[in-house]
């Protein structure tokens, strides 16, 4: 098995006129690469109608129904997070029990407020009730404010992940952007958190620092935006790891966070 812990797919309202295409041969990419299972999110309209880090109650909706929709057309093959906005919060709650009770396995954060925010305690209980992890959008050492998001380091995830020590945790995009160093050291010793080795960035000493600081237990891949660094990361991973090992980071540790029916048998 493999499987892919941050993917995306795009929908009739995004930006893009080829979005049929694009999802079209991200799984056909995914079936070259081995993939088993894509678990997608979709962030409102990709900032049609509303910012892509702040999207509209309207905008969740919409792609998050559009998802449970894929997920229901490609059975095994997708499984979705339930995107929310925590600035709306009532809306927020409402929107992951109907998505939730439909059949998606975790829950997308991105950038609409930090990740120590006390606005994401109530999310995060929902975590805890209902055994789902939270995949949260990280800037690997923020030093500064970036426009049109609320940005995130792994210095505030831990913080958040230190009030809720009974959810798991998806750092995203450790190859991401920034200084993915300094993550490793500031989540260290933050047991509930994982780090998802997705991202564009592709470092000589990456894996191997990463393995070194956070352990291969704590590690999940997937590939973000598109596919093809994940599958170098892959690739490298098949040469530096036991087979074990590699099993461990390719789908076991990720079968251990999400629910037991997520996935399909191994």
């Amino acid at each position: 098995m493999l499987i892919d812990v941050h993917a995306h797919f795009l929908h009739d309202r995004s930006p893009r006129t080829d979005w049929r295409e694009r999802n079209a041969s991200r799984l056909r990419a995914g079936d070259r690469v081995g993939i088993t299972v894509h678990v997608a999110s979709i962030l409102g309209s990709w900032g049609a109608t509303s910012p892509i880090y702040f999207p509209s109650p309207e905008d969740i909706e919409y792609g998050n129904t559009f998802l449970l929709n894929l997920q229901r057309a490609h059975e095994s093959r997708i499984r979705g997070y339930a995107v929310v906005n925590p600035n709306f919060q009532r809306h927020a709650l409402a929107e992951l029990d109907r998505c939730l009770d439909a059949g998606m396995i975790g829950i997308k954060l991105a950038a609409s407020r930090r990740a120590d925010d006390a606005l994401l305690d109530p999310i995060c209980r929902v975590a805890a009730k209902r055994g789902v992890p939270v995949l949260h959008h990280i800037w690997q050492h923020r030093r500064r404010e970036y426009p049109g998001q609320e940005a995130s380091d792994a210095l505030e995830l831990g913080a958040l992940a230190s009030r809720h020590p009974d959810v798991n945790f998806l750092l995203a995009h450790i190859a991401g952007g920034g200084d993915w160093i300094h993550t490793l050291v500031a989540v260290r010793d933050s047991p509930n958190v994982y780090l998802d080795l997705s991202g564009s960035g592709v470092d000589g000493g990456m894996l191997e620092a990463c393995l070194s600081q956070v352990g291969v237990e704590r590690l999940v891949w997937g590939c973000d935006l598109t596919i093809d660094t994940g599958w170098a990361k892959l690739r490298y991973l098949q040469h530096l790891l036991p087979p074990a090992e590699l099993e461990l980071v390719a789908w076991r540790n990720a079968a251990r966070i999400f629910p037991r029916s997520a996935f399909p048998a191994d």
